[in-house]
């Protein structure tokens, strides 16, 4: 049986390595991919407590997550996919839509 404590250390060391990647990556894709890496972490302690609780409510959080994190995808994908072809280009520095 793995100890509570090593899941919410892992858990944490996935979220800071998201926060991380989110603060110093350029590339659109890259910081979309950090952010599914910190909702997984978070989804992780969620069944970690569960689990240790055995109570249910952590893994039906669980499942909401996992439900907006699946459209944040399809809609992020889009977005993502609408400003490479306006723009060319997947660098957050070089994409200024709202200046003219």
């Amino acid at each position: 049986m793995v100890p509570l404590s090593w899941y919410l250390t892992l858990g944490a060391i996935l979220f800071a390595i998201g926060v991380a990647a989110f603060l110093v990556k350029r590339n659109i894709i890259t910081i979309f991919m950090s952010i599914e890496l910190m909702l997984n972490a978070v989804n992780l302690t969620f069944v970690a407590f569960a689990n240790h609780w055995h109570q249910v409510s952590g893994q039906v959080f669980v499942f909401f997550v996992m439900v907006v994190a699946a459209a944040e995808a399809a809609v992020g994908l889009a977005i993502i996919i609408a400003v490479f072809r306006t723009r060319e280009t997947l660098n957050v520095d070089q994409v200024n839509l709202l200046k003219l």
